[in-house]
């Protein structure tokens, strides 16, 4: 895997565990569950996901950096270079997205900002991703979404949301969302 790729992380592994947790009874209710990730970086989250039984078939990832495209294209799923939801078509009923979600800071590399900076106060892309996603969620649909508590700005609008897991690390805390319309 490139260096320019996200490399997972703390963040990478609670969404893991959250599709551990929650992935099994969607696909109980719904075995042909269509599948989104935004922002794939290294591919963990898609390979989990088909590791508990979403078909291959059923699973679209999307992310900005194109060396991330093409490491997840040859992991075998299918990769569409977009910024969010730009360049994917289609409804799903389980989207998930770990975001750049961290406040602009100008002492940080821009080669590490796209995939850590989430606007000035952090939730701009949170905010324009929130936005996207209703025209991509299926009727009864879900989101599974990470933020931190360092994030600020977020517009949840319409959105209802659960907390499903947290992490606590030394100067902050993530926060695993189920959002629901």
């Amino acid at each position: 895997m490139k260096e320019s790729i996200y490399p997972p992380a703390e963040d990478s592994y609670l969404l893991n565990r959250v599709l551990e947790q929650e992935l099994p009874h969607l696909l109980k209710e719904n075995p042909c569950l269509k599948f989104l990730e935004i922002g794939c970086g290294s591919g963990i989250q898609l390979q989990k996901a088909f590791s508990l039984g979403v078909k291959k078939e059923n699973i679209l990832a999307a992310d900005i950096n194109p060396e991330a495209v093409l490491h997840c294209r040859t992991l075998g799923f299918k990769c569409v270079l977009s910024d969010l939801f730009e360049n994917v078509g289609g409804r799903f009923d389980l989207i998930v997205f770990n975001p750049p979600y961290l406040p602009d800071d100008k002492r940080e590399p821009l080669f590490s900002k796209l995939a850590t900076t989430g606007g000035t106060l952090g939730g701009e892309v949170i905010t324009k991703f929130l936005a996207q996603a209703r025209a991509h969620l299926n009727s009864g649909g879900k989101i599974f979404l990470i933020s931190s508590t360092l994030t600020r700005g977020i517009t949840w609008g319409e959105w209802k949301k659960e907390k499903l897991l947290e992490l606590n690390l030394f100067f902050e805390k993530l926060i695993a969302w189920k959002l629901e319309l």
